[in-house]
């Protein structure tokens, strides 16, 4: 199979703000920009070949988001701490791999209050401003906290999880969602007024929400996840973007991210 044939393995999308919220695929010849192909046709079609994102070997079957088991076992990015960061150990010196954690998480990190469907708390580190809220599909957002290292963020996130959820409903994320910066703060007072004490000195009361607006023309009334394994070819009128998902005007959802590692060509019109 010719290497054009095989086609890319597919990434997270890049994701910026200037306005509003852009999108673009990582491919083996660079980015591509999704704007121009927004109310066009637009066929994603799965070559059939993985592999995995960390450590590049082909397998038949992958985890977590693009990895290999082994990889899954042994690499950082699939550490417990990653979805429960107030286990992290970085600022210890621990860790599967520590020269990443110290990268990656022994750095400072910022609890958040995100809208995408509901109102939701968040960590993640202080550089992943604004991505990580696009990534979730958050219309608005905004820090709530500041800390030195991930495990302190993750202890706050804890605590606050009695009041607030920590997941966002994708199929609510998925709609026309009117941001409300209002009731944003609203919940950052509930929130602060019963953090623990010991937690108060890394609290920022006084940030302002961001709004995040995304390029999609309209959303369909009914909306099917679909996956690259069971439907290889994925293509019409794209709408738009939000979060990590391309939307069809027929109604299908790809999670890009969750395919991670599936190698993709884009189709000619």
């Amino acid at each position: 199979m010719a290497a054009s044939e095989e086609g890319w393995p597919l990434l997270k999308m890049l994701a910026g703000v200037d306005g509003r919220v852009s999108y673009a695929l990582r491919t083996a010849d660079g980015p591509v920009e999704l704007a121009p192909y927004i109310g066009g046709t637009f066929t994603l079609r799965a070559t059939g070949i993985l592999s995995c994102v960390a450590c590049g070997r082909r397998v038949r079957k992958l985890f977590a988001q693009g990895l290999c088991y082994p990889c899954l076992s042994t690499a950082p990015e699939a550490s417990e701490c990653i979805v429960r960061p107030e286990l992290c150990q970085a600022h210890l010196g621990a860790g599967r791999d520590p020269g990443w954690e110290r990268d990656h998480h022994a750095t400072e990190h910022v609890v958040y209050l995100a809208q995408s469907s509901g109102i939701k708390v968040g960590v993640t580190r202080a550089t992943q401003v604004p991505v990580r809220w696009i990534d979730q599909g958050a219309v608005a957002a905004l820090v709530i906290a500041r800390t030195p290292y991930r495990q302190l963020a993750g202890l706050i996130e804890v605590d606050l999880k009695r009041i607030l959820p920590d997941r966002t409903n994708w199929r609510a994320m998925l709609r026309s969602v009117p941001p409300d910066p209002e009731g944003l703060l609203l919940a950052r007072d509930k929130v602060l007024a019963n953090l623990r004490y010991d937690l108060h000195p890394y609290l920022l009361p006084d940030e302002r929400p961001m709004l995040l607006e995304y390029p999609v023309l309209a959303w369909p009334p009914r909306l099917v996840s679909v996956s690259l394994e069971k439907s290889p070819v994925v293509g019409g009128r794209l709408l738009g973007a939000k979060g990590q998902y391309l939307v069809w005007e027929d109604g299908r959802v790809l999670n890009v991210r969750n395919h991670s590692g599936h190698h993709v060509v884009i189709d000619p019109v």
